[in-house]
């Protein structure tokens, strides 16, 4: 039997634009794609952590700094909310008693900061 578990995420990157009018997808910086992991096209869930929105869509590659909500989902957004991209994968569950999904961490502007495990704590910086 497999379960599926978080693989991977970048962690409260500021939305730079919400584009209505464009077909769907959250647009990323290429830094951010390959940082994180994330393959161009693959599923990610999308947590906001201004409003509580959770919802599901699909990356493609943005410009330089760019975390765009795209089409339904930019009404989901606005400019400057925090949110949380989550990319998941299914494995057995063996393996996923040691699994260790990778964090990455970005500033102000969606540079990446820190790259590591994901770490289980009692508190928080945030």
């Amino acid at each position: 039997m497999n379960i599926e578990l978080m693989r991977c995420k970048i962690h409260r990157a500021t939305v730079t634009e919400a584009d209505l009018n464009y077909e769907g997808s959250i647009s990323l910086d290429p830094k951010l794609i390959k940082a994180a992991g994330l393959f161009v096209h693959e599923k990610v869930d999308i947590l906001n952590c201004n409003n509580g929105a959770r919802f599901t869509t699909y990356v493609i590659e943005g410009k330089k700094g760019q975390v765009c909500l795209n089409g339904a989902a930019a009404r989901l957004v606005q400019k400057g909310d925090l949110v949380i991209i989550v990319a998941y994968a299914s494995m057995p569950i063996e393996k996923a008693k040691g699994y260790k999904p990778e964090v990455v961490f970005v500033d102000a502007k969606n540079r990446p900061r820190e790259k590591r495990l994901e770490k289980h704590s009692k508190t928080s910086q945030y």
